[in-house]
């Protein structure tokens, strides 16, 4: 199911990122869940398709997720 704000995002993306990255998170969720609807596995791909999203934007430098 889509987020609707980042308080809704799963306590494992919301605990470990940073507020401007689960915004990007959340944009890439949302827009992969509508893209893939037709697929039986969309949540897995659109956490996978959010989770490249971030990273493309963030590093995870010492346990910790840094602007890149």
């Amino acid at each position: 199911m889509p987020y609707r704000e980042t308080f809704d995002l799963p306590a494992s993306v919301r605990n470990h990122l940073p507020p401007h990255a689960q915004e990007i998170y959340l944009a890439a969720f949302n827009n992969a869940w509508e893209e893939y609807a037709a697929r039986e596995d969309r949540e897995v791909v659109a956490h996978k398709v959010a989770w490249a999203a971030v990273k493309h934007a963030y590093i995870k430098i010492d346990g910790g997720w840094v602007r890149k």
